[in-house]
């Protein structure tokens, strides 16, 4: 009914199908304009992911944004400390602070920081502590520059972070507001760079520029990448078909496809992601490849001045039933990203589930419509693409041979897929899941070189941040104690504390205090109890500031000396850092009392010193001001998802050996924790999606050739081109990445889309004729063209991409190429083996003997 509906619709109505195509083109591009960008890579998990809710929390309580870093790198026998260097660092400083989008009070550079020093003045004795700009002003000469260096070198906050240890390479570390701005204003500090006149050399890395900047080139990449390969496969289509009115029909279904399926999910209101920007890449080969078996099986059939409709009605009528099922069977593989927990990866699959069908519809209805359309003058220019002439062309005759080879070394064939097959087993134990959003450009790109710089000379341009949280009800506890003392004597605290209304513990034990104090002057008969439950509460609040005790403070500072000594943490700052710092100072500056406080009043003590600096608020990036949570920053020299996940297991081995303090809870957040996060989604994601894809394409395949055994084999081609490709993927080293998963699900359309054509003409033809040989014969004379110029229409059509300056065009491009050559030969190579080796070819094909002989007398 359906088939039959629209060959009708586009025989016989050819212009009511222009103008419907049309008009949904037109439509469809007027939401193009609204287009709504979103490149950044922590989208990939959900709004309400548990492990973003916290990083989100993480970066509010503690007051940390997201950072671009710019390095100063000087070799020179100075390094970094010389006049010209430091002047150009405090020039960029200054200028950088005033760029919009920048958080300036943050900002961390040679010149906004603070020296730690003891007063050198003899009286003032241990105890007093100076606090001045590291660099107020460059020296005039390098005695001065080289006391600089050595205050630099002697503050562990400092040391290996603003400046390197080696002294080659200064560091500007600049928080922003939002991660969208980091390619705007990256490009603004460029420009101040390329102002400088000196000697050194500018690097601007970190973690949200490479997003950034990832997301703008990227569309830029799919601008040109796009028209480039439907050139290629337009170009190598006029080679195979010899008319460029003829082939402008799949060049059209492809355009008006990738252009509805992108106008349908902006005009939803969806913004266009990493993955959603990549849909014409992936929509174009799948809307190209039935286009090509039409053209192609007509270019066959008709010869000039025939009736087109004939020989179109002819093919169409073989070639709608596997068409839609090897759509049906792209659109399953593409659909089941839905089951992934990554919203992005969502609206991609479904999206180009919905593009594959609607290439479908108009394959059927446009290009039968477009081709009948054309005038007898143009037809009569088509090549004549008979078959009997083809197989003296040199695809002819290779398939030719390639079909006779195939039957007659059909055990030596099997032998050798099942050796190519145990190898890519081998391949696929060998791949190791891992990205990196800076390793998405090449290795010459400035944001590759300036990572290598920057992490070659600092300790990491990595953030993940370690937090440790103590939790108890302060306020509860308290009031219990007081409660059951007053109760000892007989008293009932309620009507006292009815007033008492602090929101937090700090302000309702400050009212308790107050309120205590003056009843002891007021009430002179309980004064005894007033004085005692005021010492009860001004002991709650000070053990109250847990991570100020010398217990909380000790497991911190083992927790970073044991982080630091490990090889994928370059350095940790924290509040055990700070606060051995500054005591130090205070006790006089020795290096022997770099330490921390014996208890927590002397913690409080320097802690309340350390206030007295430019920079007070950055005691409030390490610990809330009720010293109940605490982070650790550390810098990794590597973002790769693997190394991150090394750093995890550490601090997991570290807490199990040595447990975290009661009620201490331990959690991540960052950055680079959240892309481990959203890859290991992603990755578990995407495997369960393509077992449950295939699991469902081989009941398909059943339920289509109505036949276990053609099913089974149907799946073929899609087994042995999956284990190869992934097999490949870990026998040459690459990583395991987010181009490479979402592959999967091209693989699993492609590569069935050949098994179902080859087989579905196969039975047909044995069905017709009942001689295996005759049927392999013609089989490589229709059917095994068809997808030999599919193979290399797509596979070459896409070359274009390797020549893209970003990784994952790349990759695509590669793969895409590979997936459509392995199917392929497999198709056309392996299954007539299989195929051989089955005895009973009747049983196979479910052809009875009484049947063929009447089709035999019929024909």
């Amino acid at each position: 009914m359906l088939k039959s509906a629209l060959i009708n619709l586009s025989m016989n109505r050819p212009k009511t199908v222009f103008w419907g195509v049309f008009l949904l083109v037109v439509l469809a591009g007027l939401q193009i304009p609204s287009i709504k960008v979103d490149t950044d890579p922590e989208n990939m998990l959900p709004h309400d992911n548990a492990a973003r809710l916290f990083h989100d929390q993480v970066k509010q309580t503690f007051g940390l944004h997201d950072m671009i870093v710019l390095g100063v790198v000087n070799t020179g026998e100075q390094g970094i400390y010389n006049r010209q260097s430091l002047t150009e660092l405090q020039t960029l400083s200054e200028a950088i602070v005033g760029m919009e989008g920048v958080i300036s009070q943050d900002l961390m550079s040679l010149d906004r920081v603070d020296n730690i020093s003891q007063l050198s003045s003899d009286s003032d004795g241990p105890g007093t502590i100076r606090f001045e700009w590291m660099m107020k002003q460059v020296p005039q000469d390098q005695a001065g520059i080289d006391q600089i260096r050595t205050a630099v070198e002697r503050l562990p906050l400092l040391n290996n972070t603003l400046v390197s240890g080696d002294g080659q390479a200064a560091g500007i570390y600049i928080p922003i507001v939002k991660k969208s701005e980091s390619y705007r204003i990256s490009n603004l500090i460029q420009t101040e760079i390329d102002n400088l006149k000196g000697s050194s050399e500018y690097y601007i890395s970190g973690l949200p520029v490479a997003e950034d900047t990832f997301g703008v080139e990227m569309f830029i990449q799919m601008a040109i990448s796009a028209p480039l390969a439907g050139l290629m496969i337009f170009i190598l289509m006029w080679f195979f078909f010899r008319s460029l009115l003829l082939i402008s029909a799949p060049m059209i279904v492809a355009m008006g496809s990738v252009i509805i399926t992108m106008g349908l999910l902006i005009g939803q209101g969806y913004t266009v992601h990493i993955m959603s920007s990549m849909i014409p890449i992936f929509l174009m080969p799948i809307a190209v490849v039935d286009s090509v078996h039409i053209l192609s099986e007509f270019a066959d059939r008709y010869r000039p001045g025939e009736d087109p409709k004939a020989a179109l009605k002819e093919v169409l009528s073989h070639l709608f039933t596997p068409m839609l099922f090897t759509s049906v069977t792209s659109a399953v593989g593409f659909a089941s990203l839905a089951f992934t927990p990554i919203p992005p990866v969502q609206i991609f699959g479904l999206h180009v589930a919905f593009g594959i069908m609607l290439a479908f519809l108009l394959t059927i209805v446009l290009v039968p419509a477009y081709i009948i359309s054309l005038s007898p003058k143009r037809m009569a220019q088509l090549q004549d693409h008979n078959i009997e002439e083809d197989d003296r062309s040199r695809l002819g005759r290779l398939l030719s041979y390639t079909g006779r080879f195939s039957i007659a070394k059909a055990k030596t064939l099997l032998v050798l897929f099942v050796l190519v097959i145990v190898g890519s087993g081998y391949g696929v134990a060998q791949i190791q899941i891992n990205d990196n959003p800076v390793r998405w450009f090449k290795s010459d790109h400035p944001l590759r070189v300036a990572d290598r710089v920057m992490n070659h000379h600092f300790p990491g341009t990595y953030n993940a941040f370690l937090v440790l949280d103590k939790s108890g009800d302060l306020k509860t506890e308290l009031l219990q104690s007081l409660n059951d003392r007053a109760a000892e004597q007989g008293v009932d605290l309620q009507p006292q504390l009815a007033g008492v209304s602090g929101e937090d513990f700090t302000a309702y034990s400050d009212e308790l205090i107050n309120l205590f104090d003056q009843l002891s002057y007021d009430d002179a008969d309980n004064e005894s109890l007033w004085l005692a439950l005021l010492d009860l509460t001004e002991q709650a609040q000070s053990e109250g500031k847990y991570f100020l005790t010398p217990e909380a403070l000790q497991y911190l500072d083992n927790l970073q000396n044991y982080l630091d000594g490990s090889e994928y943490i370059g350095k940790s700052n924290g509040l055990p850092t700070l606060l051995k710092t500054v005591y130090r100072e205070l006790q006089g500056g020795e290096q022997e009392q770099y330490r921390l406080p014996s208890n927590a009043t002397a913690a409080a003590q320097t802690i309340l010193s350390f206030q007295s600096s430019h920079r007070p608020d950055d005691l409030w990036h390490m610990v809330t001001p009720d010293y109940r949570s605490t982070v650790l920053w550390l810098q990794l020299s590597s973002g790769d998802n693997q190394d991150m996940s090394q750093v995890l297991a550490l601090v997991d081995a570290y807490v199990a050996e040595h447990p975290l303090p009661q009620d201490v809870k331990l959690n991540w957040a960052g950055l680079t924790y959240i892309n481990v996060v959203w890859q290991d989604a992603m990755v578990n994601g995407m495997l369960k999606s393509l077992m449950g894809a295939f699991v469902m394409v081989l009941v398909m395949m059943v339920l289509l050739f109505r036949s276990v055994k053609i099913g089974l084999l149907s799946m073929l081609p899609l087994t042995v081109t999956i284990l190869f490709i992934y097999g490949l993927i870990g026998v040459i080293g690459k990583d395991y990445d987010m181009p490479i998963a979402v592959l999967s699900a091209l693989t699993l359309g492609l590569s069935v889309d050949f098994a179902i054509h080859f087989l579905e003409r196969t039975r047909a033809i044995y069905r017709r004729c009942g001689d295996w040989q005759q049927t392999v014969n013609e089989v490589y004379k229709g059917p095994s063209r068809a997808i030999s110029r599919n193979a290399v229409v797509v596979a070459i059509g896409f070359t274009p991409l390797l020549f893209a300056p970003l990784v994952p065009y790349i990759t695509v491009g590669f793969f895409l190429a590979t997936i459509m050559a392995v199917s392929a030969v497999v198709t056309i190579v392996l299954l007539p083996a299989v195929m051989q080796m089955i005895s009973n070819k009747d049983a196979l094909f479910g052809v009875k003997k009484d049947q063929l002989e009447k089709e035999k007398s019929h024909v």
